[in-house]
């Protein structure tokens, strides 16, 4: 039984389509990686599979069950569905641990206690337990991202949703990320990645997707896609990856 199913999945922002008729699924443990150019609708995609975009038709299912409805079915989902932004959002006047905690405490109804020790384990699994006490103004761009991981991690979510990690961070800081990302996929967490590193889809990936103008225009084991791709858009959008 797939985790997430989208069902003829279409999204309009007036009256531009940015995503066609897709069909799409996501099974435990999986890690999918979806490539294409900008404007491919990658993050339209993504950001509908948790309702933050309402789509203009079709379906998505959450472990077979048809997810929408009210407020409260939508918050029920994206605690279990969480989500990595490409510009961290982290609470600006809460530490690091407080950041981690907060989703634990408000929406999961954790008590306090239970909550730190999650957040502290998390925030080592990604390197950042020396700095709890921090502010988010006092961290490199890499580090907001990896205590952003740990916050996800600590709703304890049954599939993470990456949007571009790293399009916000200096090249040099990059790999720390992408490291953690890594060892998360080694630890069977189900993900869904967008994203514009070629090597790291191609290394992380069970599956990689790459879309073009809207539709799923390959779908493919990444040994596959990155060396003998089918589909001539996939084969140029490569070259022109490899090249650059």
């Amino acid at each position: 039984m797939p985790v997430i199913k989208v069902e003829h999945l279409s999204k309009s922002f007036g009256t531009h389509e940015v995503l066609k008729d897709i069909d799409f699924s996501l099974e435990k443990s999986e890690v999918i990686c979806i490539i294409g150019s900008s404007g491919s609708g990658k993050s339209t995609l993504l950001r509908c599979m948790n309702l933050l975009e309402t789509p203009s038709s079709g379906t998505v299912y959450f472990e077979n069950e048809k997810i929408g409805g009210s407020q409260k079915k939508i918050n029920e989902l994206r605690a279990r569905v969480g989500m990595v932004f490409q510009s961290f959002n982290l609470f600006s006047n809460m530490t690091v641990l407080e950041n981690c905690m907060s989703g634990s405490v408000k929406v999961l109804k954790k008590s306090k206690a239970e909550a730190r020790v999650t957040a502290i384990r998390n925030l080592k699994k990604v390197g950042m337990a020396p700095y709890i006490n921090a502010l988010p103004s006092q961290l490199s761009g890499g580090q907001k991202q990896r205590v952003a991981i740990a916050r996800a991690l600590s709703m304890n979510p049954e599939v993470l949703l990456f949007d571009e990690p790293t399009s916000a961070l200096d090249p040099e800081i990059v790999g720390e990320v992408l490291a953690v990302i890594k060892q998360l996929a080694k630890d069977g967490l189900t993900m869904v990645i967008v994203t514009h590193e070629m090597a790291f889809a191609r290394d992380v990936s069970t599956r990689t997707i790459f879309m073009d103008q809207g539709v799923i225009a390959e779908s493919a084991a990444p040994e596959i896609l990155f060396a003998k791709p089918e589909n001539p858009r996939t084969r140029e959008f490569l070259s022109r990856f490899m090249a650059g």
